[in-house]
């Protein structure tokens, strides 16, 4: 459901030219969404929705090469990217990269290419797992996929070097990969990136009212929340881990911005990790949507590289 028109809201002056231009687009309509029960027609939204995604790709090209293996690891299909200017090794560190897309899109080939910002912003070997997703996989299809190949990753490399990231509803899926995780006796990564995440899919903070609207980029997902969890509950800690006992987290990173509509989200998931005793970093960037200005912008290239600061406070020297 779209929300209301909103007043268009002044443009900070401070910002970019290219943020600027960003936040200039009119809000993102959201596609009239099937029933709940019509498996093709959510499978032609997903099949549209990711070509839309697949052109933006195209003309939004970084120059920086990336080699990208399309390989299974412990059988869910994964890919492993390298930038071809990294020294890294298959021993360590490995960035655990879970793509975003409203537990919906943004699977096969898309997760690599979405994977490869962060091979060339962290400078590790980056494995990006190609989850299954509904409507033919809902919950907890997703989530178990995301757990087996950590289970695989802690085999071959060591904790201490072992790092977790999503964004959107790769958020989701890695803070809820770490709580289940924790709930089954492994071993915690040294360092987990939480940009503007979808921890809380029964949409209860604030920022689901006052930045409706006002967010250029997304609106409720709330439909979409309900067909991924597949009738469980949504406050399931396993489903929002926002609700969940998070003490023993690694150090965290989280990021939103001031339009962004998952704000509370990341300011409700950095209080909770601080008051569970876990090192947290929390980054507000002015007027930013969901997701950045586009990802081309010099505030989306402070992100970049405060995410980097943070993941090489917490790296290993070999």
């Amino acid at each position: 459901m779209n929300p209301p028109p909103h007043p268009p809201l002044p443009i900070p002056a401070h910002l970019s030219e290219a943020a600027r231009q960003f936040l200039t687009q009119p809000p993102t309509q959201a596609p009239a969404l099937p029933k709940r029960d019509d498996t093709d027609g959510w499978l032609r939204l997903i099949e549209q929705t990711n070509g839309y995604i697949r052109t933006w790709l195209a003309d939004h090209a970084l120059p920086a090469p990336v080699a990208v293996q399309d390989t299974h690891i412990a059988d869910i299909h994964t890919y492993v990217l390298r930038a071809e200017s990294d020294p890294a090794t298959d021993e360590g560190p490995i960035y655990l990269d879970i793509h975003g897309g409203a537990l919906l899109y943004g699977g096969g080939d898309l997760c690599a290419h979405a994977a490869g910002d962060a091979a060339r912003s962290t400078g590790m070997t980056t494995w990006s797992v190609d989850y299954r997703m509904p409507p033919l996989h809902p919950y907890p299809a997703a989530l178990d996929d995301c757990l087996t190949v950590y289970r695989a990753l802690l085999k071959v490399c060591d904790p201490a070097d072992v790092f977790v990231g999503g964004a959107s509803a790769g958020g989701n899926l890695a803070a809820a990969l770490l709580v289940r995780a924790k709930d089954e006796g492994l071993p915690m990564p040294a360092a987990l990136v939480l940009r503007t995440p979808e921890v809380d899919l029964t949409e209860s903070g604030d920022s689901f009212h006052t930045n409706a609207g006002i967010d250029n980029v997304l609106s409720s997902l709330r439909e979409v929340n309900e067909l991924y969890a597949d009738g469980h509950d949504l406050s399931h800690p396993y489903l929002s881990p926002l609700f969940a006992d998070l003490s023993g987290f690694p150090p965290t990173f989280l990021q939103s911005g001031t339009r962004d509509l998952y704000l509370s989200n990341t300011v409700r998931m950095h209080r909770k990790l601080l008051s569970a005793g876990v090192e947290a970093e929390l980054q507000v960037f002015e007027a930013m949507p969901h997701g950045g200005f586009g990802g081309t912008s010099p505030e989306d290239a402070e992100l970049a590289a405060a995410v980097r600061r943070f993941l090489d406070r917490h790296r290993r020297r070999h």
